[in-house]
């Protein structure tokens, strides 16, 4: 039974001080880390650059050693030799799962690679990659099933949806990928996060009211979700404060 929060590494931006930022990153995952069992780390968010989750997940296992880690790994603008060196720091510094996905076309103009995500995992497999960590692939919310055979083929540990809208998906998804994990997004229903509900089309007013008992149903059914809050921090902590001094009857948090 995991709650993990999804965490979004600092910008490289050149009026910050870089230090300065990834030691209020440590420090926030050291709070929440308090309140979920596991934290998953992105890479790159919309193409923009940001501190690589190797850099910053190497000091957060040394922080917290118990913490399980996931992160994704941007297949879009990198070789080969850079996937494999991007995964064999991510064995040996201990981090759990790797989330292979395409990513947003980079802000910075890098050309794409022409790399697949599902190709990358089946690599990767045939390597014995899958014995030392943990191979996600990226699924949508409504996927047609019939057009995800490469997914399926390349025989991923598990799938880490799009943000979820409503309880039907999760149990579509559930229903249709037996044999695989399945770890569904929400957004944490927050009006600072209304530019990412309107991005993803959601109704922030609906979702809110929803929130609660679409995250407890969706935890009953895969055992398994990723919160994401991209503009408030304080907010998701705050309810995850709450939730998880309420019954262990749905969750069991850290």
């Amino acid at each position: 039974m995991t709650i993990r929060y999804e965490a979004n590494p600092p910008k490289i931006l050149p009026d910050i001080n870089r230090n300065e930022s990834i030691l209020k990153f440590v420090k926030k995952i050291k709070i929440i880390s308090k309140k979920c069992d596991a934290i998953h780390l992105t890479e790159n968010v919309l193409g923009h650059q940001r501190v690589s989750p190797i850099e910053v997940g190497k000091i957060i296992k040394k922080e917290i050693p118990n913490l399980p880690i996931t992160v994704s790994l941007r297949v879009r603008d990198k070789s080969e030799k850079e996937i494999t060196e991007f995964v064999e720091n991510c064995i040996s510094i201990g981090f759990s799962g790797i989330l292979i996905l395409m990513g947003d076309p980079s802000q910075t103009g890098k050309v794409d690679s022409g790399q697949i995500p599902s190709s990358t995992v089946k690599r990767l497999r045939e390597q014995g990659i899958d014995s030392k960590i943990d191979l996600y692939l990226s699924i949508s919310n409504k996927p047609n099933f019939s057009k995800i055979g490469k997914k399926l083929n390349a025989k991923p540990k598990g799938f880490i949806t799009q943000v979820i809208q409503n309880i039907k998906q999760v149990e579509n998804l559930s229903d249709n990928l037996k044999g695989f994990s399945v770890i569904p997004i929400l957004l944490y229903p927050s009006p600072k996060n209304e530019k990412s509900a309107r991005f993803l089309n959601l109704d922030l007013a609906v979702y809110s009211q929803e929130f609660e008992e679409l995250l407890k149903k969706t935890h009953e059914i895969t055992g398994d979700v990723l919160i994401t809050s991209p503009s408030d921090f304080s907010g998701l902590n705050e309810f995850l404060e709450e939730f998880s001094n309420q019954s262990t009857k749905y969750f069991a948090l850290g």
